[in-house]
C-alpha cells in the first residue's frame, strides 16, 4: 500500500479512483448530508472512502483514504494531477442521465434472447422464431426492462456467421416483440445487422467489440442516434480464451473503455448514450473475472451506466463445479446482486423472474436501514 503523496509524481492520466466502503439506505443519506461521503453515480449508494490506483512499470500501485483526506492531499499536487482527482470525484458522484428512456436510478433487468443454434447456455432453445417470440413475451411479463436479441453466438470458440444469416435469424423476432412494446437491444458486432435491427424496431446496439469489430459500426450508431453498450473483449470469440494476460485486468479494462468512449465521442456518440460492460468471460481467465467483479466500482469513474453480464457464465462453473449452464442460477443471482450492491445499473440475465425477486428482497433490506 502506497502513501497518497507517491501518486503526485505519476502521470495524471494513469490515476484512477475506486469507491470503497459503500453505504446504503438512511446511513448513506446521512453521510452525504454531513459531507462525510459522496453519492455513487448520483444514486442511493454513497462512498466515504477511495482507493487510489495506478499502473507503474506494469505493477499496481494503490493507496486508501477518505474522500476528504484525498481532496486535502491532492490540493497540494501539480495542477494536472490535482485536476485529475477533482474530475474523477465529480464523475463518480454525478447523477447518470436517463438511458434509452430508462432511469438508471433503479436496477434494470436485461433479458437474454439468443436466436441461435449454438449459444453456450440456450443454444437451439429459441432458434425457432415463434418460440423466441413467446419467450420474449414471457420475459416482458416477468419484469424484463429490456430484451437483448442476438443472432450470432459469441461464446468462447464460436465461429462467426454471415451478417445475412444473422439478420435472417433476428428480424422477425425483433419486429414482433417491438410491436408488443418491448424495448430491444440488438447484440451484434456488424454494422449492417445494427442498421437492419434498428429498422425493424430495436432501439439499442449492444456490441461485444465496443464498436471496433466493424469499421462502419461507429458511423452507423452515430447516425442512428441509438444508445449503445460498449463491452470489453480481448481478442475475438474463437481465440479469446487462449491464455489471456493482463498487468491488472480491472485497470486495463477501464482504460480500454475510456479510450472507446473518447473515440465514440469523436464520432458523434455522446457519453450519455453509452453504457459500459466489463465483459465477464470475454478474454479473461477465472482470476481476471474475479478481480473485475471485486473492483467493479472502478468503472463508475467512466461516467456512464454499467451493465454486468454474469448469468450462467463458465466462471460460476469454475467456482462451484456447476457444469451445466442451466444449473448456475444461484451463482447468477449472486453475481447480479453483487453488481447491484456496488452500483451497477443493469444486469443481463437469462432468468428474469428469479432475478427480479432477488433484487426486490435485497432492495427491501437496504431500504430498511
Amino acid at each position: 500500500m502506497s502513501r497518497l503523496a507517491d501518486f503526485a509524481a505519476l502521470p495524471a492520466e494513469t490515476l484512477w479512483l475506486r469507491p470503497i466502503g459503500l453505504l446504503r439506505g438512511g446511513t448513506a443519506e446521512k453521510a452525504v448530508a454531513s459531507g462525510a461521503a459522496l453519492p455513487l453515480a448520483g444514486g442511493p449508494l454513497a462512498f466515504p472512502f477511495i482507493e487510489l490506483l495506478a499502473l507503474r512499470d506494469h505493477e499496481l500501485v494503490s493507496g486508501i483514504a477518505s474522500v476528504a483526506e484525498l481532496r486535502q492531499e491532492a490540493a497540494h499536487w501539480e495542477k494536472a494531477q490535482a485536476s485529475r482527482i477533482a474530475e474523477l470525484l465529480a464523475t463518480l458522484s454525478a447523477k447518470r442521465a436517463d438511458w434509452a428512456g430508462l432511469s438508471l436510478e433503479r436496477p434494470l433487468i436485461m433479458g437474454v434472447l439468443n436466436v441461435t443454434p449454438d449459444s453456450f447456455s440456450d443454444g437451439g432453445d429459441f432458434h425457432d422464431p415463434g418460440v423466441a417470440i413467446a419467450h420474449g413475451r414471457a420475459m416482458m411479463e416477468a419484469g424484463a426492462d429490456l430484451i437483448d436479441i442476438g443472432g450470432e453466438s459469441t461464446r468462447p470458440g464460436a465461429a462467426p456467421v454471415s451478417p445475412a444469416e444473422e439478420i435472417a435469424r433476428v428480424e422477425t423476432v425483433i419486429a414482433e416483440l417491438a410491436a408488443a412494446g418491448a424495448l430491444i437491444s440488438i447484440d451484434t458486432r456488424h454494422a449492417v445487422v445494427m442498421e437492419a435491427a434498428l429498422a425493424k424496431g430495436a432501439k439499442i446496439v449492444n456490441d461485444v467489440t465496443a464498436l471496433t469489430g466493424d469499421p462502419a459500426s461507429r458511423a452507423a450508431v452515430a447516425k442512428s442516434g441509438a444508445p449503445v453498450i460498449l463491452m470489453h473483449m480481448r481478442g475475438e470469440p474463437r481465440t479469446m480464451q487462449r491464455a489471456p494476460t493482463y498487468d491488472d485486468a480491472p485497470i486495463e479494462i477501464t482504460e480500454f473503455l475510456a479510450a472507446r468512449i473518447a473515440e465514440c465521442a469523436a464520432a458523434g456518440i455522446e457519453r450519455r448514450r453509452i453504457v459500459v460492460d466489463p465483459g465477464i468471460g470475454f478474454g479473461k481467465d477465472k482470476g481476471h473475472n474475479l478481480e473485475v467483479l471485486d473492483r467493479v466500482t472502478l468503472l463508475h469513474a467512466l461516467g456512464c451506466g454499467i451493465l454486468l453480464g454474469m448469468s450462467r457464465k463458465s466462471l460460476i462453473g469454475r467456482v462451484t463445479n456447476a457444469v451445466a449452464p442451466k444449473d448456475r442460477l444461484p451463482g447468477s443471482l449472486a453475481g447480479a446482486l453483487h453488481g447491484i450492491a456496488h452500483g451497477v445499473q443493469i444486469v443481463r440475465v437469462h432468468d428474469v423472474a428469479e432475478t427480479r425477486q432477488a433484487i426486490r428482497v435485497a432492495q427491501a433490506i437496504a431500504e430498511a436501514t
